[in-house]
């Protein structure tokens, strides 16, 4: 029941998608970014809460990991009932975790996008330094699509990342641990921001125009939850990952201005839009033509 056809009996199914990650009592990142993201997407969101964290803009002040058998407990009910079309990961911050979560995975057969968030933009640690291991060993082999951050690749792959070939070169041996398709993100560079898909055949560089904004709180949870999000809507990978390029591209851009730190993008941007034009909506988003 993890996937979802055309129709059940007489009755149209929506595309579903599912996020396992961390709470964020800012709704900036974590699952409320992952359920904006999918409700803006036209996608129901399901959700199985790994942590839960006390965080704002400006930092998180406190975690706490959930029991292994709630985090499963929470994955199975909504699988069994509901079905995913996709799903992704987010903050899995112990071993234990990790490998509850992989087990998951297996059993529901899961279409999976692994986000390895490994610290919050206020710099406060989210993964613990004993579950590099396992994430590399145990989700990784399981992810159709993973998309690190230039230090979340400089973790995954032990060491530096200083140019577009170092990327390329991180891309390759992320592949090499199993996952089908690796998004380097370049965001972090002082340069061009430019992110590396990698299928393991072909490179795809996708570029845009730096925006100069401290509202950048989720970027990574809305990245990979958009990239979900198409995904559950049947687009191929390669364009499920330029959607959601485009899509993060403004919600950056359109950023609220909420907080006194790094505030949250705006993940209803382009609800905006068609409040004022009727040629705006999702379709035109996604490409899905």
């Amino acid at each position: 029941m993890s996937r979802r056809g055309d129709e059940e009996g007489n009755r149209r199914v929506s595309p579903r998608a599912l996020t396992i990650a961390g709470s964020d009592s800012g709704a900036g990142a974590g699952i409320q970014a992952d359920l904006k993201t999918f409700a803006a997407l036209e996608v129901y969101g399901l959700s199985a809460i790994t942590a839960i964290t006390a965080q704002n803009t400006r930092s998180v002040y406190a975690a706490y990991e959930l029991p292994v058998e709630l985090i499963e407990a929470q994955i199975d009910a909504v699988l069994e009932d509901i079905g995913a079309d996709a799903a992704k990961t987010g903050m899995l911050a112990s071993p234990q975790i990790i490998e509850a979560v992989a087990g998951r995975v297996r059993k529901w057969n899961l279409r999976l996008v692994v986000d390895p968030v490994m610290r919050a933009k206020s710099g406060d640690a989210l993964l613990q330094s004993d579950a590099v291991q396992a994430l590399r060993s145990q989700l990784l082999p399981l992810a159709e699509v993973i998309t690190p951050n230039l230090p979340e690749a400089e973790i995954l792959v032990g060491g530096p990342i200083d140019t577009l070939e170092d990327m390329r070169e991180a891309a390759r041996r992320i592949h090499a641990l199993g996952v089908q398709h690796v998004v380097v993100k370049g965001g972090h560079s002082s340069g061009e921001p430019i992110d590396v898909y990698f299928d393991g055949q072909q490179f795809v560089e996708l570029r845009s125009q730096r925006i100069k904004t401290a509202h950048t709180h989720g970027t990574g949870c809305t990245f990979s939850a958009a990239i979900t999000a198409l995904l559950a809507r049947g687009l191929p990978v390669e364009k499920a990952v330029a959607g959601a390029k485009r899509y993060i591209t403004e919600a950056i851009r359109q950023a609220p201005g909420i907080g006194h730190g790094h505030g949250p993008v705006e993940h209803f941007w382009q609800w905006r839009q068609l409040a004022t034009s009727t040629d705006a909506g999702s379709e035109g988003l996604i490409g899905a033509s």
